[in-house]
């Protein structure tokens, strides 16, 4: 309502009956505030004044201004606070919460639809349609925006999430604020969860979840103008969405046979896996495990599953810390009696990991492109970039400027952000699977005193093999004498040298006796031509 700038039809001192009025009129409209509060909202004695405008739609809007900030507007005999007041009241009304994507499009005069929303562990308010409510973002409770619910709780499930959820009228940064102080968003904390009670599972809906692995959690429903955006498992994520499709997320008859116990010792060890990696910094340490639960861990977890501790075997947040702790990932310190806060991350530990082929990623990206219709209408070889898609593969000063990609370069963006692995596999024995790039078996020649020529290989070990069974291999066939010495600028790596031009040798080793990829190898082209003395 106020995305735009509006007219201000008059400014006016307000008078004592009014006052008293207006009064009564937040204590009908606001029952939970107690008598001093609305005092402290409405005061006795300074100045408060009554201004009347036009929205930009042309809507008539009467505003209440107390201390130089809008506290309250009233549009067509309806109150309603101001993000002003929120602040000081942040539980003045119910609450909902959204990812910090979103709120730039809220602010551009966009409505809140039901997939932006953050599901907290307790489930979403009980409300129904027509009431009032805010706006919050994950990790702080001061809200950003007001608007009225376009549904009630149940119809929000029964849709599994999907449609308009809220008219918003009124956001953090719209012309509305900017008439105030232009104070910036507090920090107000999410309220403390007792690792010991973390609260039940309430009217959780399973969301369609057939992207899987480190790319495949990216569950955006709807367009992208209408801000909604979903949770997102950044590159390289360990967590993967459940294909479980029941109420609840978590099934004891799954298919897998895993027990409803064990499968929320899964979940629990994921998202506390993937908050590492993906949410927690070194600079936010050290954190209360209190604030690592609520503001990471459950915003780590899929749509439709939630954790809950007591249904772990760990049955107590504190335990499960101390299994980690044990298992050397984290230090978790006691501050005070029953204040505890995890002090150090080993971010070198190894952890778990999905693993996907470039083909995977491919067709991963394009499902999800076309489930959630981002290819251009009047280009089909360009891709409108949601929130999901924003953060994943733009840099910050492209946030805002980008916003479609053609498909090639789409592709290339989410391939070069994923971390590089490779697989080899030997005879008789399971693939091994490696972080990096494969580096192909080098061959080079060398000179060395009295002009003689040597033959140098590395990178043997990659491949799996021992350089010294390589060396006493060319040494009988070749006839010449060999050394091992450590390969310059590569740790724990092992060279052969081999006296004179011996590549032929070594090609058909490599190719004939092992059986490698040409590919793989490089210098082979550096053999002695025929007729000439090697």
């Amino acid at each position: 309502m106020f995305a735009k700038a509006f007219r201000v039809k008059s400014n006016t001192a307000i008078k004592g009956s009014d006052r008293r009025k207006l009064r009564a009129d937040v204590t009908t409209a606001f029952p939970t505030l107690g008598t001093d509060q609305v005092s402290e909202l409405v005061p006795g004695k300074e100045d408060l004044n009554i201004v009347k405008l036009y929205a930009h739609k042309g809507d008539a809007v009467t505003v209440y201004v107390s201390g130089g900030n809008p506290i309250l507007f009233e549009l067509e005999k309806n109150l309603y606070p101001t993000v002003y007041t929120l602040w000081s009241y942040p539980d003045l009304l119910p609450t909902f919460t959204t990812w910090p994507p979103v709120l730039e499009k809220l602010v551009g005069g966009a409505d809140l639809m039901l997939p932006g929303l953050v599901m907290p562990p307790a489930g979403l308010p009980q409300i129904q349609k027509g009431d009032l409510c805010a706006i919050s973002l994950v990790g702080n409770r001061a809200p950003v925006a007001i608007g009225v619910a376009a549904m009630s709780t149940a119809e929000m499930l029964t849709s599994g999430l999907k449609g308009r959820g809220f008219s918003v009228l009124h956001t953090y940064q719209d012309h509305l604020w900017r008439s105030g102080n232009k104070s910036s968003l507090p920090s107000i904390a999410p309220l403390a969860l007792n690792s010991a009670d973390v609260c039940e599972e309430k009217g959780a809906v399973q969301v369609d979840s057939t992207l899987r692995g480190d790319m495949r959690h990216m569950t955006l429903e709807g367009e992208e103008e209408n801000g909604e955006v979903h949770q997102v498992c950044e590159e390289k994520s360990l967590s993967e969405a459940s294909e479980d499709t029941s109420i609840g997320g978590l099934n004891q008859d799954s298919t897998d046979g895993k027990t409803l116990q064990e499968q929320m010792d899964e979940l629990l060890q994921r998202c506390f896996l993937h908050a590492l990696k993906c949410r927690v910094k070194k600079a936010d340490l050290p954190l209360l495990t209190s604030t690592f639960l609520g503001s990471h861990m459950f915003s780590c977890c899929p749509e439709g599953r939630q954790v809950d501790i007591k249904k772990s075997s760990y049955k107590k947040l504190s335990k499960f810390l101390q299994q980690m702790q044990q298992e050397q990932i984290i230090q978790v310190k006691e501050l005070s009696k029953g204040v505890e806060s995890i002090v150090a991350v080993d971010w070198k530990h190894p952890r778990k990991g999905s693993f996907l082929e470039g083909s995977e990623v491919r067709s991963i990206i394009i499902n999800y492109a076309k489930k959630n219709d981002l290819v251009d209408t009047d280009n089909k070889n360009l891709v409108k970039l949601d929130p999901v898609l924003c953060d994943c593969i733009l840099e910050k000063n492209e946030q805002h400027t980008v916003m479609k990609l053609p498909w090639d370069s789409l592709l290339a963006r989410c391939l070069e952000k994923l971390q590089p692995a490779y697989q080899v596999t030997f005879p008789g024995q399971g693939p091994v699977v490696k972080k990096g790039k494969i580096c192909p078996i080098d061959i080079t020649l060398a000179q060395r005193a009295s002009n003689k020529k040597v033959t140098v290989v590395r990178n043997l070990e990659a491949y799996g093999l021992d350089p010294y069974s390589v060396a006493a291999i060319l040494q009988q066939r070749c006839q010449a004498s060999t050394t091992i010495t450590p390969s310059p600028g590569a740790k724990d790596s092992l060279q052969v040298q081999i006296q004179g031009n011996q590549v032929h040798h070594l090609s058909w080793l490599l190719l004939e006796e092992y059986q490698l990829p040409r590919k793989h190898i490089q210098g082979l082209e550096k053999a002695p031509k025929p007729g000439k003395k090697k």
